[in-house]
C-alpha cells in the first residue's frame, strides 16, 4: 500500500525505524516545553492521504513513555482528513520536558476499519461476564 505524504516545512519524512515495525515515526515540527501535567498540541509538519477503508492511529513512542512519562491523546486520523497531523502530547512525569524540532514524538499505525451497522435495542444478550467491568478478572 502506498500512502501520499505532503511535507509542509522541511521536517523529516515519516519512516519505519525497523523492517516489520507496525508504526512509522512522526516528528515534531516545532519546539515546545511541556511542564509536568501539561498537555500541548504539537504539529508534525505533514499532511497524509490515508486510503478509504483505513485509519491512522497515533500511538506513544515506548521510549518517551517509559523514560519520561510522555504520552499521546486523541489519536484517530480518519481517511478523509487532509489537514496537518498534530499530536496531543501530555507530560505525566515530574520533570519539565523539552520537545525539540525534528524529535520523534509519536508513531502512526495504518489499520483497516470495519464500519458496523448500529442498531438500537431494548436489551442485550446476557453473557457470563455480563456487567462486570474494571477489575472483574482480579488484579
Amino acid at each position: 500500500m502506498k500512502i501520499k505524504i505532503q511535507k509542509l516545512n522541511g521536517i523529516s519524512m515519516p519512516k519505519y525505524a525497523h523492517e516489520g515495525d507496525a508504526g512509522f515515526d512522526l516528528y515534531a515540527a516545532e519546539d515546545h516545553i511541556l511542564s509536568p501535567m501539561e498537555s500541548r498540541l504539537v504539529a508534525t509538519g505533514i499532511k497524509i492521504e490515508i486510503p478509504d477503508g483505513y485509519v491512522g492511529l497515533v500511538w506513544d513512542r515506548s521510549g518517551l513513555a517509559a523514560r519520561h512519562s510522555l504520552h499521546n491523546l486523541a489519536g484517530v486520523i480518519d481517511s478523509r482528513y487532509r489537514g496537518e497531523i498534530k499530536v496531543v502530547m501530555i507530560n505525566l512525569g515530574k520533570e519539565v520536558f523539552k520537545v525539540e524540532k525534528g524529535m520523534r514524538i509519536a508513531q502512526m499505525l495504518i489499520q483497516p476499519i470495519v464500519s458496523a451497522e448500529l442498531v438500537e435495542a431494548d436489551s442485550l444478550n446476557k453473557t457470563k461476564r455480563d456487567e462486570k467491568g474494571f477489575g472483574s478478572t482480579g488484579l
